[in-house]
């Protein structure tokens, strides 16, 4: 079996008006990388800076959305991301360590795995879909 491969991608933030925060990050200097919908109604866009290998994942989850939680200043923050060769292989390792398993998501395109840290904070492994 080969080895699990990990990648530090990005940071997600959660955003209260997305038109508002492109602005904002956008007259920073960042770039729109990719954008897109979840299948459970969010919207996300990756934003890179010039030169930076990493990046910022804006996160707009709307009234009523599962993932909707009303937001406080200092409550925008999300999730880290990490790209992983195999998200089964990443789940089974976080069941070995009793890590909470807090969302799994299979989309088209990719699956998705989520734990938790101790003060609630959201970690992210993502991944291909595998066959």
């Amino acid at each position: 079996m080969p080895k699990l491969k990990v990648e530090y991608v990005y940071a997600g933030i959660r955003v209260r008006d997305l038109p508002r925060s492109l602005r904002f990050y956008r007259r920073l200097g960042f770039r729109i990388h990719r954008r897109g919908k979840m299948g459970h109604g969010g919207e996300w866009v990756h934003l890179i800076y010039p030169g930076a290998t990493q990046r910022v994942e804006l996160n707009y989850y709307p009234r009523g959305n599962r993932f909707y939680e009303p937001l406080r200043k200092g409550t925008e923050f999300d999730h880290f991301g990490f790209r992983v060769s195999d998200v089964a292989a990443m789940e089974r390792r976080l069941r070995r360590m009793k890590l909470p398993v807090v969302a799994r998501i299979r989309e088209t395109h990719e699956n998705i795995v989520y734990t938790r840290d101790p003060d609630g904070n959201w970690i992210e492994f993502f991944g291909p879909v595998v066959g």
